[in-house]
């Protein structure tokens, strides 16, 4: 298996697939790296040579963004939006949809499992 960033790359698919294993490449930045590196990507990842894997990380580090350092500036970003008490940090702080989506239904993924809340019993009539 190629190592890139310190992440394992799948040998078995296309040089272009593999390259999307990494956090922040998508399959837009795959191709374009592999034109930037030379590099055919529709070979297998399994057949990448040493010096074809060193110019892709020379590449990764130089133009992008990704793994470790990418997760770090968005965990930043996210405790800023926090730490300012913006609109966006108090519905990250409360764990509720940030982009405006409805809440009433839905939001699941968001606020977790249902959390059942007793409700109110029919008041009878004594006569």
């Amino acid at each position: 298996m190629p190592r890139l960033l310190g992440v394992d790359i799948p040998s078995n698919r296309p040089t272009v697939v593999a390259l999307t294993y990494l956090y922040g490449v998508g399959s837009k930045a795959a191709r374009v790296l592999c034109h930037d590196a030379g590099i055919d990507p529709h070979a297998r990842a399994r057949d990448l040579r040493e010096d074809e894997l060193a110019r892709l990380a020379t590449l990764l580090d130089k133009d992008y963004v990704v793994e470790g350092q990418l997760r770090r500036q968005r965990n930043q970003n996210i405790i800023r939006l926090r730490d300012i008490a913006c609109y966006r940090g108090l519905r990250h702080r409360r764990g509720l949809p940030v982009r405006g989506q409805r809440t009433r239904t839905n939001a699941r993924t968001r606020k977790g499992p249902k959390k059942t809340v007793a409700g109110k019993k029919g008041v009878k009539d004594l006569r």
